[in-house]
């Protein structure tokens, strides 16, 4: 009685925050999208970073649904920010363009060695669900 109690109140916890972080996530788009008109200019930094809080968007309602999170999607987000912190500094060295570069690199290698993993070495569970479909 006492662990479904807890149980129960983490689940509330996890929903309050998910929701949370969603409208948090809506009402800064909002401003930025709002920013954008008001100026009557966009550019590819500010639709990257829309492009940051779709994702961020997208990784609530996978978690939602899914009560778990695919680890490639905050990598995702990682390269957009890296790319996005490349175009807005000015005067940056030429190593740290190349730090930052190498950085993102990474980011993506490690999406394809992630990926590459739940192909060949799915989770115990993934393959039970596989037997009984």
């Amino acid at each position: 009685m006492r662990t479904a109690f807890i149980g129960r109140s983490f689940s509330v916890i996890e929903r309050i925050g998910l929701l949370t972080i969603l409208v948090a996530t809506l009402l800064i788009g909002y401003h930025e999208v709002r920013r954008m008109i008001e100026s009557g200019q966009a550019n590819v930094s500010d639709l990257l970073l829309l492009f940051m809080y779709v994702e961020v968007i997208s990784m609530v309602e996978v978690y939602w649904s899914a009560g778990k999170l695919p680890v490639r999607m905050p990598l995702y987000i990682a390269m957009v920010a890296l790319a996005r912190h490349m175009l807005i500094e000015q005067g940056v060295p030429a190593l740290d363009l190349l730090g930052t570069a190498l950085a993102i690199l990474l980011l993506a290698v490690s999406v394809v060695v992630v990926r590459y993993g739940h192909l060949k070495l799915p989770y115990r569970d993934a393959i039970d669900e596989r037997h009984l479909s």
